[in-house]
């Protein structure tokens, strides 16, 4: 049979203190919080398999030296300078801009790590700075870390060579993702595509590609259109800001005949922010009693490489000569004038671009000593010039490019309803004639015999005024960027 010694406590003879105290399942060794414990034999287990051995609240342990390896402060992702604590790791996010770690007082064994958290470390550098006058490898400077996905580990050795670089790595390696990843503007989705609306500046940021295995996948389709120019004073109208499109952004049928998107190819995205530039419509000129004004031209939309020019400006009323349109993405129409030389509207497509991006306006018409008044041309359209006059009607503009519901449901298009881009301005109609119409596309009609402006061009279409039966005159239409590509 086994003896066995059945104790709860050891006491000193001396003065009765406890040597070893079981309470509960914990057994404590000596007493006093200036006693320790002496274990002789040349192996000490402490702990069971499986167990913690754990230091209470506020003991330092000694004699047991470090790993070489540190605790990754993975709920605290640095986005700004900060001191480092030896035995911590740190994930540096500097994509928002570089900064600077400060490393702790150097001491024999301190050990810190650094991880840049979003591989940015390149165009936003991360600074590492010693204490005082102490030294990274020998040298008495900051260390910059200019690697995306650099990770090291410095340990402090001695006061000759301070922190020494013991582990160097670039962490490039990342999951394979099997789309595009981005961001910017206004997000919607339509099928298995991503959309995103820009109606102003902003930036397409694309964080991620897809894999080698996929490539055409990170191909983006684009829509890119200027912003539409103003029609002219008692003139011709407006020219529709430039139009420019992918043929697989031009998607689904029925279409309308479109000859701007042929062949072209979309662009294929690089992880970077691609700055967005969406071009205001031509200025209105409000002031009256006045001269007659030019219409103001549109201004220009650029996208991933992708640059659209802005519409072209309606050409004014003259006497003894009216003005020719402005030339731009497509061109304004002729003004109206006394003499007996008729306006020709102004050139499209320019600069030229292929496709070409728009077309010209028509031309305006002249009076001559006994004759009635003539209308003035219609405003270019990306598809269609714009209309010369007729008589004493005013020549229409020039129809848009249209889409079959590329921006889905949540911009408030329906499956199968067809949204215009740059139409052109209609040319202002005099004494018993008509302002000419619009063009599809936010074009607007012009100005007819009772006096009437035209009618400003359609935000975020590239749309242009049309022309004005006085010397007042609308704005056209701004333009607009989206840019599409397969998620899923």
């Amino acid at each position: 049979m086994t003896s066995k010694i059945k104790v709860d406590n050891i006491n000193k003879v001396s003065d009765d203190s406890n040597i070893i105290n079981k309470c509960g399942t914990t057994i404590t060794l000596g007493s006093g919080s200036g006693n320790t414990v002496v274990v002789c034999g040349s192996t000490v287990t402490i702990g069971r398999c499986g167990g913690t051995v754990a230091l209470a609240s506020g003991a330092t342990q000694s004699g047991f030296g470090r790993s070489g390896s540190v605790n990754w402060q993975t709920g605290s992702i640095k986005t700004a300078t900060f001191t480092a604590t030896s035995g911590e790791g740190y994930f540096c996010n500097t994509s928002g801009g570089a900064f600077t770690v400060n490393l702790p007082a150097g001491s024999a064994g301190a050990i810190v790590a650094i991880s840049d958290y979003t591989r940015t470390f390149n165009s936003n550098n991360l600074t590492i700075s010693p204490n005082g006058s102490e030294k990274i490898g020998g040298i008495a400077a900051d260390l910059t870390l200019n690697v995306n996905g650099q990770a090291l580990t410095l340990v402090y050795v001695d006061g000759n060579e301070g922190w020494i670089n013991v582990q160097n790595a670039e962490d490039t390696e990342t999951g394979v993702n099997p789309f595009i990843v981005a961001t910017g503007g206004t997000i919607t989705t339509s099928g298995d595509f991503k959309l995103h609306t820009f109606t102003g500046p902003g930036t397409f940021t694309v964080s991620d590609i897809a894999g080698v295995c996929a490539p055409t996948r990170n191909v983006v389709d684009y829509l890119v259109v200027a912003g539409g120019a103003g029609g002219g004073g008692y003139g011709g109208g407006g020219g529709a800001g430039g139009f420019r499109a992918s043929s697989s952004t031009y998607t689904s049928t029925p279409m309308p005949a479109n000859p701007r998107v042929n062949g072209v190819t979309g662009v294929t995205a690089t992880i970077q922010g691609y700055p967005i530039v969406v071009g205001a419509g031509g200025a209105g000129n409000p002031a009256a009693n006045t001269p007659y004004q030019q219409g103001n031209d549109g201004s220009v939309s650029s996208a991933l490489g992708i640059s659209s020019a802005g519409g072209g400006g309606g050409g004014k009323y003259g006497n003894p000569s009216g003005s020719t349109g402005s030339g731009g993405g497509s061109g304004g129409g002729g003004g109206t004038s006394e003499g007996s030389s008729d306006n020709s509207g102004g050139s499209g497509n320019s600069p030229s671009t292929s496709p070409a991006q728009g077309t010209g306006g028509g031309q305006g018409g002249a009076r001559d000593s006994s004759g009635p008044y003539e209308g003035s041309g219609g405003g270019g359209g990306a598809i269609n010039s714009g209309g010369n006059f007729s008589g004493e009607n005013g020549g229409a503009g020039g129809n848009g490019a249209g889409f079959v519901a590329i921006f889905g449901p949540g911009n408030g298009q329906c499956s199968s309803c067809i949204q215009y881009f740059s139409g052109g301005g209609g040319g202002r109609g005099q004494a018993s004639g008509w302002g000419g119409n619009g063009g599809l596309g936010g074009g607007q009609k012009g100005g007819g015999p009772s006096g009437n402006n035209g009618g400003a061009g359609t935000a975020n279409t590239g749309g242009a005024s049309g022309g004005s039966a006085s010397t007042l005159s609308c704005a056209g239409g701004s333009g607009i960027v989206v840019i599409r590509y397969k998620f899923q």
